[in-house]
């Protein structure tokens, strides 16, 4: 059983940073626990660290597919599983490093996933329920779980609407109780690591964040993207991305686009902090504000790795 440290946490918070600090001077690799960064072409909206971050530091499961690609929790599980094993052969420390919690949940917890189960009646059961969702909220569906499978919803949060719904999929596809899918114990041990801070200054500096990447150049990939057919690809529903489109359409203006991506990452970032706080047992720090050290943190992983 390896020891693995995950650095989790929205946009903006310095994870990046962190995790290369933490690389360095504890011996680790990173593994990129980001649905978008397996993107190749996908940089700048991704908020990829740069080359000259990454050198001196191996990272992974970052442009491993193309745009046209799906890429699965079950594929993410299965290949990060697989560089977990080798990066602790080779003696190093594994670092998980990304905001996207179900991801990470499907990781720590060793979630049965099976190969990728989605197909058309996936996705036509997932639609279904996310408009039931939009329309009679999130308890409603939650309740709709607690009548089939009380084990299953006792288990899942109400806010967790992704795993709510994964369940009536799986009770609908298969007739059988989402509570008795046969769950494996852990894999591995995780450290999770979360970077926070003040939710003003949050949003200040993912408004920033998307201002920076306007002028490294977001349009021109983006566009690259819309070209390449990615309305139709999960990679082209990322945020940074979905909210152009209509720009390129010719249906909104560049700046109703730009203040759409700040609001959508906003509203993201709102929704990373609380699944991670309803989700996952995180250490919480604030490295913006100067409240914690990146030192700090290490002296905490130190002593983890050592019991």
């Amino acid at each position: 059983m390896a020891k693995v440290v995950a650095i989790v946490g929205p946009t903006a918070v310095g994870k990046t940073a962190l995790s290369i600090s933490v690389a360095k001077d504890l011996g680790g690799e990173v593994i990129s626990g980001d649905s978008m960064q397996v993107y190749r072409g996908l940089d700048i909206g991704t908020a990829k660290a740069t080359v000259q971050e990454r050198a001196g530091v191996a990272h992974h499961l970052i442009d491993v597919r193309d745009v046209n690609e799906r890429f699965s929790v079950a594929d993410f599980k299965e290949e990060a599983d697989q560089k977990i094993s080798q990066i602790e052969q080779r003696g190093k420390l594994p670092l998980i490093v990304g905001g996207t919690g179900f991801y990470l949940q499907a990781l720590v917890e060793n979630l049965a996933l099976g190969r990728d189960q989605f197909d058309a009646e996936s996705a036509q059961i997932r639609s279904h329920w996310h408009q039931v969702a939009d329309q009679q909220g999130k308890q409603y569906v939650w309740d709709q779980l607690a009548v089939r499978d009380p084990r299953a919803a006792e288990k899942i949060p109400v806010a967790n609407l992704r795993r709510v719904i994964r369940a009536l999929e799986v009770i609908e596809k298969t007739g059988e109780l989402f509570s008795a899918q046969p769950q494996a114990p852990a894999k591995n041990e995780f450290l999770i690591i979360g970077l926070t801070t003040q939710r003003p200054v949050l949003y200040q500096r993912i408004n920033q964040r998307v201002d920076q990447m306007v002028k490294e150049g977001l349009l021109d990939e983006a566009r690259w993207l819309y070209q390449q057919g990615g309305t139709a690809f999960q990679s082209g529903k990322g945020i940074g991305y979905r909210e152009l489109f209509p720009y390129f359409e010719g249906k909104i203006t560049q700046e109703a686009a730009v203040e759409k991506i700040k609001l959508d990452s906003r509203h993201y970032a709102k929704r990373q902090l609380t699944w991670f706080r309803n989700q996952m047992t995180v250490h919480w720090f604030d490295l913006v504000n100067g409240q914690n050290t990146t030192e700090e943190i290490e002296a905490l992983i130190s002593d983890w790795l050592k019991k």
